[in-house]
C-alpha cells in the first residue's frame, strides 16, 4: 500500500468533513484512493473511508457477495470487529449487494437513542455515480437555501431514509461513494425531496 496513513488519510478526512458539514458538496478522494495497490472488492474511496473511520473500537457489517473476504481484509487492516447489522457502527453496502440488502440495512440499522443519538449507525453505500444533477433537492443545516444532487442507484433509498429518520434526533447518516471516488455525505439533519420537473 503506497497510501500514507497519516498525510493521505488526513487529506481525505478534511474533504469528508467538508462534505459532511456542507451536505450536497461532492468531494473527490481519487488522489488517495489511487494509491491503494491491493486487490479489493470495493471502490478505492470506500476503503479510504474505512481506513479513516475504523479502529479497534468500531463494529462493522459488510453487505456484499464477497462479504467474508472483505470483512476479513478490513479486520486485518483496522482491527475493527465484524458484527450484525443491528449493532454495527458502520455498515458497508457494496456495489454488488442485492436491493433487498439495502432495505434490510435501513430497517435494522441502529438509529441511536435519546441519551446517545450520536451513537447511531453510519451507512456507506456504493453507487454508480453521484452528481449535482437536479433530481433531488436538499435543505437543512449547512445548506444556505437549497442545493441539488442525483445519486444513481436502483434502490428506493430516499423513502427508506425518510422512514428511518422520522424521529429526530434519532436516525442514520449516509455516505455515498462512486466509481470515480467521489463522496457525498448526507447527515440525518438534511431534508431530501424529489424534484418535480414541470
Amino acid at each position: 500500500m503506497k497510501l500514507d496513513l497519516v498525510h493521505d488519510i488526513q487529506a481525505a478526512y478534511r474533504l469528508t468533513l467538508d462534505s459532511m458539514s456542507r451536505p450536497g458538496l461532492i468531494s473527490n478522494i481519487s488522489n488517495q484512493a489511487d494509491k491503494l495497490n491491493m486487490e479489493i472488492s470495493c471502490f478505492g474511496s470506500t476503503l479510504v473511508l474505512v481506513l479513516m473511520l475504523f479502529d479497534t473500537e468500531v463494529k462493522f457489517k459488510v453487505c456484499s457477495e464477497h462479504e467474508a473476504e472483505t470483512a476479513k481484509l478490513i479486520n486485518q487492516l483496522t482491527y475493527a470487529k465484524e458484527t450484525e447489522v443491528e449493532s454495527a457502527d458502520y455498515i458497508l453496502v457494496l456495489k454488488d449487494a442485492k436491493p433487498e440488502d439495502l432495505e434490510e440495512v435501513f430497517r435494522k440499522a441502529y438509529p441511536g437513542d435519546l441519551l446517545d443519538p450520536h451513537k447511531a449507525a453510519t451507512i456507506i453505500i456504493e453507487t454508480d455515480y453521484v452528481s449535482i444533477d437536479q433530481t433531488l433537492t436538499l435543505t437543512g443545516p449547512g445548506i444556505e437555501k437549497e442545493c441539488y444532487i442525483d445519486v444513481k442507484t436502483n434502490d428506493h433509498w430516499v423513502e427508506l431514509r425518510a422512514e428511518k429518520n422520522t424521529e429526530y434526533p434519532l436516525g442514520i447518516d449516509l455516505i455515498f461513494t462512486d466509481w470515480h471516488d467521489n463522496i457525498l455525505c448526507l447527515p440525518r439533519t438534511t431534508q431530501i425531496a424529489k424534484r418535480v420537473i414541470k
